[in-house]
């Protein structure tokens, strides 16, 4: 069953579902870009690596393995263990590092290998300050001002966006940097209502662009992760708006995890079905119980 909303689904934006969610979208993206720009151009999935560095008290967390073993308290050398290895006269700790690992969409021409375009989706790194995002905002810098197209998508409500000139305000958001139109660029401002566009995604002329449907690389990943059977146990990150947030539970209250006991009473007690018993039960009309189930 496809994804109940419309556009973006904000349930995916949860911080222990998103990371899954990007990293299935680039194989999505890329598998319908192949199919409209083959043979002449490559696409492939490349990735940026990020390392966090957390303080010294933080949980430590094994990263690999050393490229060489020794045994503690002496050299092992023949079977045995050689006298006169002094241990160290202190114990220090080094800062536990994490490293994250967000992949991205490129392509390139088949003959040469050269960059055509790099596709995006920012993930919450690079929207929140930091390192992270300094060392996006370097690389989306570099490309803007080489020969290289850039498309960005940006699916997350919260952060802060990435710096354009005249940005009008919008939940999420589309860029298409064309080498030929720059400064200028296209821009597809979308609220949460609003349907994922398909877009242009361009090429080397005299080639025309590529068309990216994300809308349909959406559902497709969302029925085959199966994303319904746990996504609503959750709620949208960041919170929705009022009338926002009674939109979407209207729209998953039947999904998995808000169903059986427990959905009930939360359909029982939804506003607008509250709102629509009262009016059935002074009215008595039959024709306005059935305007009033849930859901309609």
């Amino acid at each position: 069953m496809s994804s109940p909303f419309p556009g973006m689904n904000p349930y995916l934006e949860q911080d222990d579902v998103w990371h899954d969610f990007h990293e299935k979208l680039m194989p999505a993206i890329a598998e319908q870009l192949v199919a409209q720009v083959r043979p002449n151009y490559i696409v492939k999935i490349d990735e940026h690596i990020y390392v966090h560095e957390h303080p010294l008290e933080a949980s430590r967390r094994l990263l690999g393995r050393a490229d060489i073993g020794l045994a503690e308290s002496g050299l092992i050398r023949g079977g045995h263990v050689l006298a006169g290895v002094l241990e160290a006269p202190v114990r220090v700790q080094v800062p536990a590092l994490d490293v994250e690992r967000l992949a991205y969409v490129e392509i390139r021409d088949r003959r040469n290998r050269e960059w055509i375009t790099v596709i995006e989706v920012l993930s919450p790194a690079n929207k929140r300050p930091g390192s992270d995002r300094d060392q996006y905002m370097s690389k989306r810098q570099e490309l803007l001002g080489s020969r290289v197209h850039l498309v960005e998508i940006d699916l997350l409500r919260g952060g802060t966006p990435m710096p354009l000139g005249d940005r009008p305000a919008c939940s999420y958001s589309i860029l298409v940097s064309r080498v030929e139109d720059r400064p200028g660029a296209a821009f597809w401002p979308l609220g949460l209502r609003d349907t994922l566009p398909t877009i242009p995604v361009p090429l080397r002329p005299p080639d025309g662009a590529a068309g990216l449907d994300l809308q349909d690389a959406l559902h497709r990943i969302y029925d085959a992760s199966g994303y319904e059977d746990y996504l609503y146990t959750g709620s949208p990150e960041p919170p929705l708006g009022p009338s926002d947030r009674l939109w979407a539970e209207t729209l998953v209250v039947t999904r998995p995890g808000v169903n059986g006991r427990e959905g009930e009473v939360r359909a029982a007690e939804h506003p607008l079905f509250v709102a629509c018993r009262v009016r059935r039960h002074a009215a008595r009309f039959v024709s306005i119980e059935a305007a009033c189930r849930f859901g309609e």
